[in-house]
């Protein structure tokens, strides 16, 4: 394994738990801890945007250039991720089954859209 790829994968795992630890903090109110959970949530995603700087530096790649297919990219991949993740809210919490497949099949096929605008598709 490279030292960028060690490197990336314990910065990123890192992140990872910060934020998920956070994210629960803040939205488990049995824990009563909003105001630490955003901190902890905050630091996860900046280390998780330093771990993809120090990354690309390491491999010598150039920075990550914005266009309007790397914002439409985030867009399509946050909403198939939200849609996903309310539909098992909607199965597992609120008790609403089919809704809550309906809705996680509909993040699912979103997903996977996000193959083809990645890669393209050809013949």
């Amino acid at each position: 394994m490279k030292k960028s790829s060690f490197t990336a994968m314990v910065l990123g795992t890192v992140s990872g738990v910060l934020f998920a630890l956070g994210m629960c903090m803040a939205l488990i109110p049995e824990w009563d801890a909003f105001q630490p959970g955003i901190i902890f949530g905050c630091v996860g995603i900046v280390l998780g945007l330093t771990t993809l700087i120090v990354w690309r530096k390491m491999e010598h790649k150039e920075p990550v250039r914005f266009s309007s297919k790397t914002v439409l990219t985030v867009i399509v991949g946050v909403a198939g991720a939200l849609a996903l993740g309310v539909g098992m809210c909607f199965s597992m919490v609120w008790g609403k089954m089919i809704m809550g497949i309906a809705i996680g099949l509909v993040g699912i096929v979103v997903l996977l859209c996000l193959i083809p605008l990645t890669k393209g598709i050809r013949e």
